[in-house]
């Protein structure tokens, strides 16, 4: 079987997980014997793109005509099987699906986010969940409020994209849907059932966990919809030293903060940006990991490395967090009032809950168990 992967990678300085994820998934193809032909566009080359091809940037959202001759070069060439698509922008658009269709190649597409309906692709505004581009034929309120990288003009542009490709996604023959609330998503989208199927995503086996260190651990992109504001506010709320240690890994517009915290106390240790080993040792380190995020986040791949590792999860009760977490954690709303309760709690249950927390990766999020469920679907769209 010969399936094409189709993905625009994330910027590399900033966490993603996303980006993990495609990457460990065609690995994991391959190894399952599936041919894997990587389609892939990174946001990190746009700098280096020719003038040319940096003028009609503006408009890949919509068409991406580049990456379509290519994509139709590589369909004749290889014939394969199936396109499975994860993120299209903004160098290959999702007028991808349309250039496999019209070679006759299905196409399964991972959905990640909420970008059929949201420009951002969050549900998130102004430090709260926003939900009014929902139900709507044209974006409007995206434009208003410059939800797309601050910026009205590319705010517009997605806006339209998201209207011009209304019959693209529902167009796409099988859609993976990464949690119960992503399929629901779809189908207010109007995806009828039978064109979705939920499976997580896998990480890789990192062996048999390590006896569980001290403290909690944060992982990710330092932005206020991780909820890094939230966790630091709920830990003020306790002595310095009486839940251990807190570090907090990773880069973006609320490093200040970290560094902040970590200068104001002594249980407080912000370790940057961290390589993959990086973040295993910060792991190792800690007993409990925190996912305080505060928008409707999907299936952060970091708690899933947690589980793989044993580690306990104390996540906010919000999109798929409580999914993942199992009975491997707490799921908490999302205030500090409420951290700030759970914490102490859930610090003192962590140990005993590294079993439960491999179990839940071992049963859930194995690549033996998400691979024979996806190759499944690829197999059902080559018969059909």
């Amino acid at each position: 079987m010969k399936v094409v992967v189709a993905h625009n990678r994330y910027r590399s300085e900033l966490p993603s997980g996303e980006n993990v994820i495609v990457d460990q998934e065609m690995a994991q193809l391959a190894a399952a014997g599936v041919t894997v032909l990587p389609f892939l566009r990174s946001s990190d080359d746009i700098p280096s793109l020719p003038a040319a091809s940096k003028a009609l940037l503006p408009l890949s959202p919509i068409w991406a005509p580049g990456a379509q001759r290519d994509l139709a070069r590589l369909l004749k060439a290889e014939r394969p099987d199936v396109l499975h698509l994860h993120n299209p922008y903004p160098l290959l658009s999702p007028w991808v699906v349309r250039t496999a269709h019209a070679h006759g190649v299905p196409v399964v597409q991972t959905v990640h986010n909420y970008r059929q309906v949201c420009a951002p692709g969050l549900y998130f505004r102004d430090g709260q969940a926003c939900y009014e581009c929902r139900g709507k034929a044209f974006a409007l309120p995206a434009i208003k409020h410059r939800c797309y990288r601050d910026s009205a003009a590319q705010s517009a542009i997605m806006a339209t994209a998201l209207a011009v490709h209304r019959p693209t996604w529902r167009s796409v023959d099988r859609y993976i849907a990464l949690t119960d609330n992503i399929a629901d998503h779809l189908r207010d989208y109007g995806i009828p059932d039978d064109r979705i199927v939920v499976k997580p995503n896998g990480v890789d086996d990192p062996g048999r966990p390590t006896p569980p260190g001290e403290g909690v651990l944060f992982v990710g992109r330092l932005s206020p919809e991780k909820g890094l504001g939230l966790l630091l506010d709920a830990w003020r709320r306790h002595p310095d030293g009486s839940l251990g240690t807190l570090r907090i890994v990773g880069d973006g517009e609320l490093r200040t903060l970290a560094e902040q915290a970590a200068a104001e106390r002594d249980d407080v240790v912000f370790l940057g940006p961290q390589d993959r080993e990086g973040v295993r040792a910060a792991f190792r380190a800690s007993a409990l990991f925190a996912a305080p995020s505060t928008w409707h986040d999907v299936l952060p791949t970091v708690i899933i490395e947690a589980l793989a590792g044993g580690r306990a999860v104390i996540g906010s009760a919000l999109g798929g967090i409580p999914y993942l977490i199992g009975d491997a954690g707490v799921a908490v709303p999302p205030t500090v009032d409420d951290w700030a309760a759970a914490l102490p709690d859930a610090v003192k249950l962590a140990p005993s809950l590294t079993e439960a927390a491999r179990r839940r990766y071992e049963q859930t999020f194995h690549p033996s168990v998400v691979m024979d469920r996806l190759i499944g679907v690829y197999e059902e769209l080559r018969r059909s």
